[in-house]
């Protein structure tokens, strides 16, 4: 007669070889989905060769798919964004927490090599763009966005702000005005801004809508100056049910998808959209028969975010053509906009190239050296 000491030890054998045949079948199906996504495919099959096994570059390809691409990678990043955040009130190394939730890009904080050396050179290409349009009857606007930590910097409380970042924007306006490069530093505008409400989002690197309008203000008596006199109505509208604004900080966070009280709460916004007071063909004219906007936007995700591109149009009373790129950097929005056939075939009266300072000091890329040389 089998004892229960006996069965229950063959119960938990059986239990345990489950489990373990799970774990595995379920450690298959990671990878195997891992292996699958499109871009993880097309490195493992670039890397598919008997020299690139022998490099190591095949192992080296499904080591990649392996890290960035398992299916339970989001909630493995979510897990440890908020224990960090809970034991530690931790960021992580992208973000700095400051006081009362506002956090802040490290980027924005911290010293960059030869940052002189890098500002200097992304001047002097300024400056020969600037000469470049110039010969095709169009002008150069430069308007400087500063950090986030500049303007909210009573709420760093502690987190690192080094010195160089501390006299960045200084510099590259005092710089751009020794170039001769027409230019507007847009911190005067966005402090004034913040009296009355916040001109950055808290959780976001970006300025909220109401620093994109104070922005957007800013540029207009500047774009008037400059002959390009209003020509249209624009009209913004707020939705009417508040929604949670962009939050890029919580997601570098690993905290963009966890509940509220497990992070800091995401900024609140009613979303701001701006039509033509008219629409376009609404005079009786045909589409293509609309002038081309005298006015051509390049710069960064702050010019696409907030709805900065709106608001410039009301501002400026004319259509702005937006070629702004999140993500862009300094210059690759510039580089597609000057390369490309929209500014070949129908060049604008004025560029409006808005410049976060946070940039100018950075390391120079390949590519962008590529863009700094070839004017």
């Amino acid at each position: 007669m089998t004892q229960p000491d006996s069965r229950f030890r063959h119960t938990a054998a059986i239990g345990q070889g489950v489990a373990v045949i799970a774990l595995l079948g379920w450690g298959f199906w990671q990878g195997i989905t891992a292996m699958s996504n499109p871009e993880a495919l097309g490195r493992i099959r670039q890397a598919l060769t008997f020299q690139a096994l022998l490099k190591g570059e095949t192992a080296a390809a499904v080591n990649h798919a392996m890290a960035h691409n398992l299916p339970v990678d989001p909630q493995f990043r979510a897990a440890g964004g908020v224990l960090r955040w809970a034991l530690f009130g931790a960021a992580g190394p992208q973000v700095r927490a400051g006081c009362d939730d506002w956090l802040f890009l490290t980027e924005e904080l911290r010293p960059w090599p030869d940052a002189a050396v890098h500002q200097a050179e992304r001047v002097a290409a300024l400056r020969r763009i600037a000469d470049h349009l110039a010969g095709r009857n169009i002008q150069l606007l430069i308007a400087v966005v500063p950090d986030k930590a500049r303007v909210r910097g009573e709420e760093l409380c502690g987190a690192p702000y080094s010195a160089q970042s501390r006299g960045r924007y200084a510099g590259f306006t005092a710089a751009l005005e020794v170039a001769g490069l027409r230019h507007l530093g847009l911190l005067p505008a966005l402090e004034a801004a913040k009296r009355d409400a916040p001109a950055f989002y808290r959780t976001d690197t970006h300025w909220s809508q109401h620093g994109a309008a104070a922005a957007a203000a800013a540029i207009a008596p500047v774009v008037r100056d400059l002959g390009i006199a209003p020509a249209e109505a624009f009209r913004t509208t707020a939705a009417p049910m508040e929604t949670d604004g962009p939050g890029d900080l919580l997601r570098l966070m690993s905290l963009d998808r966890v509940p509220d009280w497990l992070r800091p709460a995401p900024d609140r916004q009613h979303k701001d959209t701006t039509e033509a007071a008219q629409p376009a063909g609404a005079a009786g004219g045909l589409l293509d028969d609309a002038p081309v906007p005298p006015v051509a936007l390049v710069g960064s995700s702050y010019s696409v975010n907030a709805n900065f591109h709106g608001r410039l149009q009301e501002a400026v009373g004319n259509p702005v053509a937006n070629f702004a790129e999140a993500g862009g950097g300094f210059f690759r929005a510039a580089n597609s906009y000057f390369t490309g056939q929209a500014f070949r075939e129908t060049p604008p009266r004025l560029v409006v190239w808005e410049i976060p300072e946070r940039m100018v000091g950075q390391p120079v890329d390949p590519a962008e050296r590529a863009f700094l040389d070839r004017w």
